[in-house]
């Protein structure tokens, strides 16, 4: 195939495969459509079998490690563990909206960081809807906050999100350089995306709730939060010993899994659901259908505009040019793309993509698949999502909280190093 014909149809099939994840016709998986348009680019010769084999090389542990730790999140759900946070938010925010977007905030900070973006969305999303509807609270602003924390929120570990986990294996950094380099952009982002939806949504919570009726305190999944806690010292020791730290997301989940099965909490084909084998199918089609696209042009034509240093400039430039992309394209393909063009500038740039495709999403639907997702998940629960308001909320906070992250991570890199 020529190299014209190979481009378009390249760009036809991400298209298309794009268009399939945001609409998912008549209920589909994802990978209905990517993995059939992946077959296409190989067998037409748009991509060799080598370097698409390359691509399922190196996108392989990755999934893998992204299906450990969602097999971990729905097991510590089966624990109690979002309901504990529920009842916890519940009893102490007292009938205060503000207090209970504080303790939302918090809660689903911590669980982003440390279980993933899905846990965020698909486990927590419900349970602050019921908390809120427990309280009579207007849930508008707290639901807002879960999708944008989804987001904004996966920025400090590579286990945090799948971009991450990408970006983790080009910056070439340990998983406590990682998060030691993007702790104050997190928090920075974070504290933007509070005083932002703080006042974008200043009536609603100035209509008051009222206090639950019963206090009683929650049970804590203690063994949860265990298995948990000893995960990520998992992350941390296979990270130092050179070890993949997928092997630490596994021994969590296997913790957890042997547990559920002998108390017959769960059974193996929920184990197996829970891991998400469509959507795992999907990401790893989809990074041979971009890989299609990137050696038919798209690496040439995005090379001069990705700056080659951590200068701040650079990083400010870098991460502008990821957020417009994964608007674009979305944020999984924006990755793709990018984090190789940005990797030989260093940790420092890989980094700054890794800001643009994580916060820039707050802007638009289709940005990333977790928004899409908690659209879905707040219609099913007969909440209203409003394009123009989601827009509007975005405008106001995804250029400054990406502005000031990208500052934060420079002052990180000269005082840590990069």
């Amino acid at each position: 195939m020529n190299a014209p014909a190979a481009e378009l149809l390249s760009v036809v099939l991400l298209v298309g495969v794009l268009v399939c994840a945001v609409v998912r016709p008549w209920g589909w998986p994802e990978a209905v459509v990517a993995v059939p348009a992946a077959a296409v680019v190989v067998g037409a010769g748009a991509i060799s079998w080598s370097h698409a084999a390359t691509e399922l090389g190196r996108l392989g542990p990755v999934v893998g490690f992204l299906a450990a730790v969602l097999v971990l999140a729905q097991l510590c759900a089966d624990e109690g563990l979002f309901q504990a946070c529920g009842a916890w938010m519940a009893r102490t925010a007292a009938g205060r909206p503000r207090r209970l977007l504080v303790q939302v905030f918090a809660v689903a900070s911590v669980i982003t960081a440390v279980l993933s973006l899905d846990a965020t969305v698909v486990l927590l999303t419900p349970v602050v809807f019921a908390t809120a509807a427990h309280l009579g609270a207007r849930p508008k602003p707290h639901l807002y906050a879960c999708t944008h924390l989804s987001n904004t929120a996966s920025l400090l570990l590579p286990v945090s999100n799948l971009t991450n986990l990408l970006a983790f294996a080009a910056a070439g950094v340990s998983f406590t350089r990682f998060a030691s380099l993007m702790a104050l952009p997190w928090l920075v982002a974070i504290g933007v995306e509070y005083l932002v939806l703080r006042r974008f949504f200043a009536a609603d919570l100035d209509a008051g709730a009222e206090a639950p009726a019963d206090t009683e305190v929650p049970h804590l999944p203690w063994f949860a939060l265990l298995t948990v806690a000893g995960t990520l010292a998992g992350f941390v020791a296979t990270s130092a010993l050179d070890v993949n730290p997928a092997w630490a997301a596994f021994a969590g989940a296997a913790i957890l899994a042997v547990r559920a099965l002998a108390r017959r909490g769960t059974t193996p084909a929920a184990i197996v659901r829970s891991a998400a084998l469509p959507f795992l199918a999907f990401v790893l089609a989809l990074g041979v259908v971009v890989r299609a696209v990137v050696d038919n042009g798209l690496a040439s034509g995005l090379a001069h505009l990705v700056p080659h240093s951590s200068t701040l400039p650079a990083l400010l430039g870098v991460a502008a040019l990821a957020a417009v992309l994964a608007n674009v394209i979305n944020n999984l393909p924006a990755t793709l793309v990018l984090v190789p063009l940005a990797a030989p500038a260093g940790a420092g740039a890989v980094l700054a993509v890794l800001l643009g495709v994580n916060i820039g999403p707050n802007l638009t639907y289709a940005g990333s698949l977790a928004t899409l997702l908690w659209r879905r998940i707040v219609r099913e629960h007969e909440g209203d999502v409003d394009l123009g308001e989601f827009t509007r909320l975005g405008l106001l906070v995804v250029p400054a909280a990406l502005t000031l992250a990208v500052v934060a991570l420079w002052a990180s890199l000269q005082i840590v190093g990069g």
